[in-house]
C-alpha cells in the first residue's frame, strides 16, 4: 500500500493535470512559466518524482497541445521550451520516444515553415531538433526522412535573425555526421543554399561545406558555379569563405572546372538589366549594375594568387587557362581600382616566378608602365593612363609559346 507521502504526492499531480485540463490559455501560460521555473536542468528521475512517476502524462498533454495550437502561435515558445525539458533530460530516452511517437518531429519541421511564427519560435523549434539529432543515427535518419533536411535549409535561407541561422546550420552540419544514409542529401541541400541571398547564411553554409567536404569525400559539379558566383558579394567575411572553400577543392575532381571558371571572370561579360526609372542617373545605374561584377573580376584575381602561390602545379595550369592575357585584361579596368590592384598583385606572382612570362609581360605592357609594375605591383592603376590602359585589354599575349618555353626549362 502507497505511503501517504506517495499520496499526496499522487494526489497534487492529478490536481496539477486536472487544472491543466480545465485551464485556459491563459492558466497553462502561467503553469508552464512555473514548470520551467521549476524544472529547467532536471534529470529523468527528477522529473519523474516530481510528477510522481507519471511525467509522461504531462508530456502527452503538452505535444497534444502544441500540435493543436502551433499555426496560431499561441504560448509556443513556453510549450517549446517545456518539450525541451523533457528531451535534454540526462536519461530521456523514453520521453523521445513518446514524443516522436505523436509525431513530435514533423510538428517540429511544420513549426519551421510556418511564415507567421516568430523567428525565436523557430529558433527552439531548431534546438529541439537538434537535441534528436544528437541522440544518435536512426534520429538523423528519421529527420532526413521527414524532408527535414529541405525544411531546414529553406528556413536557414528565409530567416532574418542570426540565432535561427546558426541553429539550423548547427543542426544541417549535425545531419551530415553519422549519417551515411543521407549525408549527401545534405551537403546538395547546402550546394543549393550557395544562391541564397542571404550574407549570413551564405557565411554559414560555406563554413559547414569546408567542414563535411571531407566526410562526402567526392565534391559535386553542382558546386562550382555557385560558388564562383558568391565572389560577387560585397561582404569580405563571405568572399574569404568561398576563397578558403576554392582553395580546398583544388584535391578534388572539379578543379578543372574551378580553375577554369577563375580564368574567365577575370574577363567577364557585362550583363545589364534595362532600366526604366525616368528619375535614375544612368551614369549611377551603369555603376550599379557592373559592380558585382567587378567585385567577382577582383576576388577572381585575389583567389588565382593565392592558389598559384600555394602550388607550382596550379600555376601551370592556370598559364595553360590563358591566365596571363585575362590578368592583363583585369590590369587595364579602369573602372575598378581593387581590380586592377588584385591582378597586378597575382600577375606579378607568375612575372617573378617565370623569366619567360615576365618578358611577354614586358612586351605587352611596354617598358614605362613594366618598369612601375616591378617597382610597385600594388598600385599600377596610379601610373596608368587610358592609352596603356587600352593596350592591356587588347593584349595578344601568346600563351602557347609561353608554355613551350616553360617546359624546355623544366
Amino acid at each position: 500500500m502507497s505511503s501517504s507521502k506517495e499520496q499526496a504526492s499522487i494526489s497534487q499531480v492529478m490536481c496539477f493535470l486536472h487544472e491543466w485540463d480545465q485551464g485556459s490559455k491563459t492558466v497553462r501560460s502561467r503553469m508552464l512559466s512555473d514548470f520551467l521555473a521549476k524544472n529547467t536542468g532536471k534529470t529523468c528521475p527528477e522529473l519523474e518524482l516530481e510528477f510522481a512517476q507519471v511525467a509522461s502524462l504531462f508530456l502527452a498533454r503538452l505535444t497534444a497541445w502544441i500540435r493543436l495550437t502551433y499555426m496560431f502561435g499561441t504560448c509556443l515558445d513556453l510549450q517549446l521550451r517545456a518539450v525541451g525539458v523533457f528531451l535534454s533530460a540526462n536519461s530521456s530516452h523514453q520521453y523521445m520516444i513518446e514524443f516522436l511517437e505523436v509525431g513530435g518531429v514533423l510538428t517540429l519541421l511544420e513549426i519551421l515553415g510556418q511564415d507567421k511564427l516568430k523567428e525565436g519560435n523557430k529558433a527552439e523549434a531548431l534546438h529541439l531538433l537538434q537535441i534528436i539529432a544528437n541522440a544518435g543515427q536512426k534520429y538523423k535518419e528519421l529527420i532526413c526522412e521527414s524532408y527535414g533536411v529541405k525544411a531546414v535549409a529553406e528556413c536557414l535561407a528565409k530567416s532574418e535573425t542570426e540565432g535561427t541561422q546558426e541553429n539550423a546550420a548547427a543542426l544541417l552540419e549535425s545531419l551530415a555526421h553519422g549519417n551515411p544514409k543521407y549525408q549527401n542529401q545534405v551537403y546538395k541541400g547546402l550546394i543549393a543554399l550557395l544562391t541564397c541571398t542571404s550574407p549570413r547564411a551564405q557565411q554559414l553554409v560555406l563554413q559547414i561545406l569546408r567542414i563535411i567536404q571531407p566526410i562526402v569525400k567526392t565534391a559535386h559539379h553542382s558546386i562550382v558555379e555557385p560558388l564562383l558566383n558568391i565572389l560577387r558579394s560585397l561582404h569580405l567575411e563571405v568572399q574569404y569563405e568561398a576563397i578558403e572553400l576554392i582553395t580546398e577543392l583544388m584535391q578534388s575532381e572539379v578543379r578543372l572546372a574551378l580553375l577554369r571558371g577563375l580564368v574567365a571572370f577575370l574577363k567577364p561579360t557585362k550583363q545589364r538589366n534595362p532600366k526604366h526609372n525616368i528619375l535614375e542617373d544612368p551614369e549611377v545605374a551603369r555603376m550599379t549594375d557592373s559592380l558585382p561584377v567587378f567585385l567577382q573580376q577582383a576576388a577572381t584575381a585575389k583567389t588565382i594568387r593565392i592558389l598559384a602561390q600555394k602550388s607550382e602545379e596550379i600555376s601551370k595550369e592556370l598559364l595553360s587557362l590563358r591566365v596571363i592575357h585575362n590578368l592583363l585584361f583585369a590590369m587595364g579596368n579602369q573602372e575598378h581600382a581593387d581590380s586592377q590592384r588584385q591582378a597586378s598583385l597575382a600577375l606579378e606572382h607568375f612575372v617573378r616566378m617565370y623569366p619567360v612570362v615576365e618578358e611577354h609581360v614586358h612586351r605587352a605592357m611596354g617598358t614605362r608602365l613594366f618598369e612601375s609594375f616591378m617597382h610597385n605591383a600594388d598600385v599600377p592603376h596610379l601610373n596608368m593612363d587610358d592609352i596603356q590602359a587600352d593596350i592591356l585589354c587588347s593584349n595578344k599575349v601568346n600563351i602557347s609559346c609561353v608554355l613551350e618555353d616553360l617546359n624546355s626549362d623544366s
